[in-house]
């Protein structure tokens, strides 16, 4: 991904989610950007669990359901009025905009058509200019008690391995999609940053509750993986660190989020 930052005074972001953008972006990323220098403006429009499905369905009928979030440098959270879909895509330019599947939808292949391609026409028409983005939802923790981990028989491996396989079929989807723009679909991994860090002493303790992340070095993962992705910078040089989180902690969790990175840099 080309690194704008040098043109752009304020990096605008929509993300299209649910609570696990929750974790990604309205905790972390904007200490992460602030001790760098980086102006972010972060709208995370949440929804909680939403799929592909809902999405598109509350595009259609125009639904205002959405907690529309704004995390700023100056102001790191913002809860607004609730809001639609159309209305969100319509509020100025964005540079980034994010697409997600709901967590326990997002390893079942049957789960994503046709409302992937709907909200990737519905980007498409209303921010043809952003920078469409995928983020990469993570397994459950091993011992997880969600009602639809035995979906994937309750095994993190064979979760991690089907969301890996639906990416890679978003990634092809979408980037056939925006070839007509000489544009091509940037993977956020976060799930491949906390399948990584779960290989280091922090071992299976990302999650507070089997699939949502921890407050500190669980959403200080994802944030990282975000800050990479969107500036270009190695997120190994930040100091900055949450009350409660060690710094052997940041250094192990940073290690995952560039590893990971590195794997899908553009």
């Amino acid at each position: 991904m080309s690194n704008l930052l040098s043109i752009l005074l304020v990096v605008r972001v929509l993300c299209i989610g649910n609570s696990f953008s929750w974790d990604a972006v309205e905790q972390e990323l904007i200490p992460l950007c602030t001790e760098a220098g980086v102006e972010v403006e972060v709208h995370n429009l949440y929804y909680g669990g939403c799929s592909l499905q809902q999405h598109a369905q509350f595009m259609s009928l125009d639904t205002a359901v959405y907690s529309h979030r704004v995390c700023t440098n100056a102001c790191p959270r913002i809860v607004k009025d609730t809001i639609t879909l159309r209305a969100a895509l319509s509020d100025g330019l964005y540079d980034y905009i994010s697409l997600q599947q709901a967590s326990h939808d997002s390893g079942i292949r049957a789960t994503y058509e046709p409302w992937l391609d709907i909200m990737i026409d519905s980007v498409l028409k209303y921010q043809p200019q952003a920078q469409l983005c995928w983020m990469q939802t993570w397994a459950y923790s091993r011992d997880a008690a969600h009602p639809d981990y035995p979906r994937y028989q309750s095994n993190q491996q064979l979760m991690y391995d089907s969301i890996m396989a639906c990416m890679n079929y978003v990634k092809q989807r979408a980037d056939t999609k925006l070839r007509t723009i000489a544009q091509s679909l940037v993977i956020i991994p976060c799930g491949t940053a906390v399948q990584l860090a779960r290989s280091t002493r922090l071992e299976d303790t990302l999650c507070r509750d089997g699939y949502h992340l921890n407050y500190t070095y669980g959403r200080y993962t994802a944030a990282a993986v975000w800050y990479e992705m969107l500036t270009g910078n190695d997120v190994r040089r930040i100091k900055y660190r949450p009350d409660g989180m060690t710094r052997v902690q940041r250094k192990l969790v940073q290690r995952a989020a560039h590893r990971a990175v590195r794997q899908y840099r553009q």
